[in-house]
């Protein structure tokens, strides 16, 4: 098994994890943040995109806002959904009234919307709100 690259969702510092330590809590090697944490983590567009750049694990995204219903509704759910993918995917939110340039590159066009990124590519998305078995069914179909 080979190490896994992470950004650090804290502090941005590139980390180099053994693939079989990436289920039991691996800390980031500069400020010991949880690199695998087991809630959705809220980020800013810069450590998006250096996560998305360099991440060699399922990134999921959450563009979402805090005047959006059912985004309010889904977050109980997505944060379900990153317990139960703790160690295999990490799960984000961005919110995109605070950056609302970062809704226009990624081209969202509803929220909420689930992007999910592998290795520096966006490997699909879905629009509307999802319950945590739905969301963690659509991220292993």
């Amino acid at each position: 098994m080979g190490a896994k690259t992470l950004t650090c969702l804290t502090c941005t510092q590139l980390n180099r994890v053994p693939e079989e330590k990436l289920g039991s809590g691996p800390k980031c090697g500069s400020c010991g943040a949880a690199l695998m944490p087991s809630k959705p983590l809220d980020v800013d567009p810069a450590t998006l995109q250096k996560a998305v750049q360099n991440d060699d694990v399922l990134l999921v995204a959450d563009f979402w806002a805090p005047w959006c219903g059912p985004c309010r509704m889904m977050a109980p759910e997505y944060a379900k959904a990153a317990k139960a993918l703790s160690g295999r995917a990490r799960l984000v939110k961005l919110n995109t009234q605070d950056h609302q340039s970062t809704g226009a590159r990624y081209r969202i066009r509803g929220i909420p919307t689930l992007i999910a990124f592998e290795r520096g590519k966006e490997k699909k998305r879905q629009a509307g709100a999802l319950r945590s078995g739905q969301i963690i069914s659509w991220l292993r179909g």
